[in-house]
């Protein structure tokens, strides 16, 4: 078992981080230590049974639990979780979840100012940032602010042993494209570029392992480790082309999140690798010619989906996408161009193997 505690932002508290097998059975220093003596339970539908253990073992602190999370933060959700929150009158936040749940406990704590102590149970890297996306009128919008930063993170093992090989491998591309961006963004520094490769090479490492066995404890940590990395550049750094298409096709089309980083990672990442050098180690990494196509062959050897078309995308949704991709300029290493991004889309629609410089 490991603790740390991290904080890169300045006047930021730090964040109390601790890993291990069954850390999540004994919470009593993270609660502690935030005074939260009342905690409101977070969780999905679907892993209410989590839920339910976890109020067993937190015993009288656990004075509520709110089991409605969904994908993309709904704000009609989120009102709903207040209620339960105000009528509990709880003085903290515990979540146990992937990014649905961690950004509903965030989204709380922004209209709250209450503290989360968050477990997560996915690699999407979430509770390492103070980064909020809610969706309201079908439009995805997001922000960062020090109020939905999680004051501490649990990491137990155990809690993504069970996760299915799937959804561990979209959820771990999801995380990797945290690091991918921070890479080439407008605001890299040594710091947060030193981080991303950590991160990636975490999950390099670590992913054929957890394959081949999810139920080791060892290589789980590890990739639990590199989603701690992911997450934490990710609140360094902006974020560009890939996580502005991600957004737009999950608020728009309702799009499974990791599925939608996970497809369209290694185009984005050819769209802009012509015009960064930033993206070279990445190619070491993988052992390939360009890094959009080492990523892409490391996606296919895992399983991972390779097609938009497959989650029920169509080329008439491609032309909505590209048009509002380049509606609002944003930073991007390579400038944006509809007809550019447009043919970069179409390679994820059909899951074609991306090489570097093949958009206009």
């Amino acid at each position: 078992m490991s603790r740390f505690f991290a904080g890169f932002q300045p006047g930021d508290p730090p964040v109390s981080v601790r890993f291990g097998v069954g850390t999540r059975h004994d919470l009593t220093p993270e609660l502690e230590a935030l005074g939260v003596t009342r905690a409101l339970i977070l969780t999905t539908p679907e892993q209410a049974d989590a839920g339910a253990a976890l109020t067993q073992d937190m015993g009288a602190v656990a004075v509520g639990a709110f089991n409605g999370a969904a994908m993309h933060t709904p704000v009609t959700v989120t009102q709903e979780a207040m209620a339960v929150l105000s009528g509990c009158k709880a003085d903290g936040i515990v979540a146990i979840g992937g990014g649905s749940t961690i950004g509903l406990a965030k989204a709380l704590a922004y209209r709250s100012d209450l503290p989360q102590i968050v477990l997560p149970t996915t690699y999407a890297g979430s509770e390492a940032t103070p980064v909020l996306g809610q969706t309201e009128n079908g439009e995805k919008t997001t922000f960062a602010s020090p109020k939905v930063q999680p004051e501490a993170i649990v990491y137990d093992p155990d809690l993504v042993a069970s996760l299915p090989v799937g959804l561990t491998v979209t959820s771990a591309l999801n995380a990797m494209a945290h690091a991918v961006e921070a890479l080439y963004a407008r605001d890299a520094n040594p710091l947060s570029s030193a981080l991303a490769m950590e991160g990636l090479r975490a999950f390099h490492g670590a992913l054929p392992g957890v394959i081949s066995d999810p139920e080791d404890r060892a290589t789980r940590e590890a990739t639990q480790f590199g989603a701690w990395l992911c997450g934490t550049v990710l609140a360094q750094v902006g974020m560009s082309l890939h996580h502005k298409l991600c957004h737009t096709l999950g608020g728009s089309l309702g799009l499974p999140h990791a599925d939608t980083h996970a497809i369209l990672l290694p185009h984005a990442m050819a769209y802009n690798e012509p015009a960064t050098p930033a993206l070279a180690p990445v190619a070491g990494l993988f052992g390939s010619d360009t890094a959009a196509g080492g990523l892409w062959d490391f996606a296919q050897s895992l399983g991972a989906p390779l097609r938009l078309r497959d989650l029920g995308v169509t080329e008439a949704d491609l032309d909505r996408v590209a048009e509002a991709a380049v509606a609002k300029p944003y930073p991007n290493p390579r400038d944006l161009t509809r007809a550019g991004i447009r043919e970069m889309l179409q390679g994820a629609l059909d899951g074609t193997r991306p090489n570097a410089g093949d958009h206009r």
